[in-house]
């Protein structure tokens, strides 16, 4: 085969492998996806005035409407990725039958865990940034002082120059809800962290982790009477965001997805308190009572919408999030706290294909043969095939194209003609072939 040399070269090839594994298997990739976004301009135009506003001492709270496959998830992905190259602290969690917001036998505290082990900043994407971030802030401490003073590190004084600057800093959240108590501890680390207590350190860091199961275990290892339980989480979550942003960051992005879980929960008093939750939460940032911080929550129409077990059966929530009496179709109300994930077009999911083609052709070393031609007929018979343009999703169409893409490369005497013409995709054919062409792929025609 010739040597590929187009613009998917410049793809390393492990981001090249990773976003291909990931899509075929209907996962959203965490690298590579400026690589292959295509469409949501509006959503996240939307979602980064939200950031400017948070940057500034605001709070936001948004909810993503979509069904599987529509793109919520690649979405918040794509947003996390912008968050931290613009400097944001961003945690993010996935619900599940064990993590809620909110639960008498752990699964708030669940989620929280599972907030802080994913936390993440633009030199520490991965997650488990928060050690790092804590050592980064005191180092800063200590660089700033010795710009500022006419002390070196060396001097016995610097030390006291240095706590005097954290003292500060600590002051400032004093005031805020378990303030006092999260001070204390952000003091035991800079402690353990000036004398090399890497013991301290680590117990610090189990506290703010939400760990400690008991307070008396706290108590015995840290000498402090309180720990992170259920019914608070969220309030530290806050002071977080307050904190980063006094350590030089510009804030925290909170990330939410598969409330669907919440949904499924059977006994309805529980899922209540869950939705009281978000009541909260929501007020929170609408009310100006929280600095710095975004949430973001996703699930699928019937998640909220359903009168009956939804988020809309909680008729406050109800009525702060369901849409405007001027909303329609094409006129959606960006600044609304619900954005709801419309189709991608057929020419964004032509442009879709084509990013694609180019990755593999790249990654596999080889000259893509696949024309413009084909790609517009793959696209009509995938539309054709799943039905109508609404209930087309991106996870169904990369998936298929994928597999073409693989079955064409490992079978070179195969070409697209061949598996378009198969069976596999029969039942849609004579329909569209005894038809005029659909409206929307009339631009394609070549």
């Amino acid at each position: 085969m010739k040597e590929h040399n187009n613009k998917s070269s410049a793809i390393p090839r492990r981001i090249s492998q990773t976003l291909l594994n990931a899509l075929k298997g209907g996962v959203v990739p965490r690298v590579g996806l400026p690589y292959i976004t295509v469409g949501r301009r509006k959503e996240m135009e939307a979602l980064l005035h939200d950031a400017e506003i948070i940057s500034e001492g605001g709070a936001s709270f948004r909810m993503v409407i979509g069904k599987y496959g529509s793109g919520k998830s690649f979405l918040l992905q794509t947003l996390r990725n912008y968050a931290m190259d613009r400097n944001f602290v961003v945690v993010d969690a996935d619900l599940s039958p064990e993590r809620r917001l909110y639960g008498n036998n752990g699964q708030g505290l669940a989620t929280y865990r599972e907030l802080i082990k994913n936390l993440s900043v633009k030199t520490r994407p991965e997650g488990g940034a928060l050690p790092m971030v804590l050592d980064k802030w005191i180092d800063s401490v200590q660089t700033e002082t010795v710009q500022t003073s006419n002390t070196s590190p060396e001097d016995p004084l610097f030390s006291q120059e240095v706590e005097q600057k954290i003292i500060a800093i600590i002051r400032s959240m004093q005031e805020l809800v378990h303030g006092f108590d999260f001070a204390r501890l952000l003091t035991m680390y800079y402690r353990a962290f000036i004398e090399g207590d890497d013991a301290l350190k680590s117990k610090v860091l189990k506290w703010f982790r939400g760990e400690y199961g008991t307070k008396t275990e706290a108590k015995q290892e840290l000498g402090v009477n309180v720990i992170i339980t259920d019914d608070d989480w969220y309030d530290y979550l806050k002071l977080f965001a307050f904190f980063f942003r006094q350590a030089g960051y510009k804030g925290m992005m909170v990330f939410v997805d598969e409330l669907v879980n919440i949904y499924k929960i059977p006994n309805s008093i529980a899922r209540q308190y869950n939705y009281e939750k978000i009541l909260s939460i929501y007020n929170d940032a609408l009310q100006g009572k929280a600095q710095y911080v975004g949430i973001i929550m996703s699930g699928t129409p019937q998640c909220i919408e359903d009168t009956r077990r939804g988020i809309y059966s909680y008729e406050a929530l109800r009525s702060r999030l369901q849409d405007g009496k001027f909303t329609q179709q094409g006129l959606q109300d960006m600044r609304a706290p619900v954005l709801r994930l419309q189709p991608l077009t057929a020419e964004e999911m032509m442009v879709l294909t084509e990013k694609l083609a180019d990755i593999h052709a790249g990654l596999y070393n080889y000259e893509r043969r696949l024309t413009d031609t084909d790609l517009l007929d793959f696209i009509k018979i995938e539309f054709g095939r799943i039905g109508a343009e609404a209930n087309i999703t991106p996870r169904e169409v990369i998936r298929d194209f994928i597999e073409v893409l693989d079955i064409l490369y490992q079978n070179p005497g195969t070409d697209i003609r061949t598996l378009l013409d198969s069976e596999s995709f029969d039942y849609a054919r004579p329909e569209q072939e005894n038809r005029e062409i659909d409206p929307q792929f009339a631009k394609f025609t070549l």
